[in-house]
C-alpha cells in the first residue's frame, strides 16, 4: 500500500492518509502478537490435552466405546492442526466472530463423556466420525497451512473437495459430531451439539463476510454455490 509522507521527518514517522507505525513501535506491535499467538496456542494444546486425558480414562473404563477414541482424533485434527496454522494476514477480532470461534472450537470440553443412550450401535456412530474425520483431513491437506480457529484472509483455496462446497471442513465437522452423538446421546450432549452447530454455522456466515472484500473469493462463491451442503446450504 503506498503511503504519502510528511516532508518534515520525525521519530513517529507522520503521515498524510492512513498511518504508518515507526520501526520501534513496529518491533514492539509485533512481538505482542506474537506473544499472543504463542499463549494461545499453548493454552490450546494444555487444554486438548486435558480433554484427550479424560476421554482415554473414561474409555479405559469401557473399551467398547471406541467413539471416545475418535473424538479424541478428531479433535486433534481440528485443534492441533491449528497450532501450526500459517499466521493470518488479516483476522476478525470482532466479539461475534470470537465468541463463535472459541466456543465453537472448544465446544468439546463441555461434552459429556460418561456413557449416554446408544441410538445407533457404536460401529455405526465410529463409522460416521471416521468418514468426518477423513473428509476434514481430505479438505485440510488441501489448505495446508491456511487453516486456523479465528475467521482470517490466509489466503484463497479453491481445489480439491472446495470445488465442491466453499466449507468442506465443516461438513467433516456436522458428520463426525453426529457420529459421536448418536452413540453417546443425552439431554446435556443434545443442547451441547445444537449450540455447537449454530456456532459453527455463525463462524461459516462471518468468515464468508471477511472474505468476501476479496474479488478473487468474491468469483469463487459465483463458481461454488453452495457452503457446506450441496443443494440445501
Amino acid at each position: 500500500m503506498n503511503t504519502t509522507t510528511s516532508v518534515r521527518s520525525t521519530p513517529s514517522t507522520r503521515t498524510i492518509g492512513l498511518p504508518v507505525r515507526a520501526p520501534q513501535e513496529i518491533s514492539t506491535y509485533g512481538l505482542s502478537r506474537a506473544l499472543l499467538e504463542i499463549a494461545a496456542r499453548t493454552c490450546t494444546a494444555l487444554l486438548l490435552g486435558l480433554f484427550a486425558y479424560f476421554a482415554i480414562v473414561n474409555w479405559r473404563a469401557d473399551p467398547g466405546r471406541i467413539t471416545l477414541l475418535l473424538i479424541v482424533v478428531a479433535e486433534c485434527v481440528t485443534v492441533g492442526l491449528s497450532l501450526f496454522a500459517r499466521t493470518p494476514v488479516r483476522r476478525d477480532w470482532s466479539p461475534f466472530a470470537f465468541v463463535c470461534s472459541i466456543c465453537g472450537t472448544y465446544y468439546f470440553l463441555a461434552v459429556q463423556l460418561a456413557p449416554g443412550v446408544r441410538l445407533v450401535p457404536e460401529a455405526v456412530g465410529a463409522t460416521l466420525q471416521i468418514v468426518g474425520i477423513c473428509w476434514q483431513i481430505f479438505a485440510k491437506a488441501t489448505l495446508r497451512a491456511s487453516f486456523g480457529l479465528l475467521p482470517a484472509n490466509r489466503g484463497i483455496v479453491c481445489g480439491g473437495p472446495y470445488r465442491f462446497m466453499r466449507h468442506p471442513i465443516y461438513f467433516g465437522y456436522f458428520v463426525a459430531d453426529i457420529g459421536f452423538l448418536l452413540t453417546n446421546f443425552g439431554t446435556w450432549n443434545l443442547v451441547v451439539y445444537i449450540v455447537q452447530f449454530v456456532l459453527q454455522i455463525g463462524r461459516i456466515v462471518r468468515e464468508e463476510w471477511l472474505l468476501s472484500t476479496d474479488g478473487e473469493y468474491r468469483a469463487y462463491m459465483a463458481r461454488v454455490r453452495f457452503r457446506v451442503i450441496p443443494g440445501l446450504f
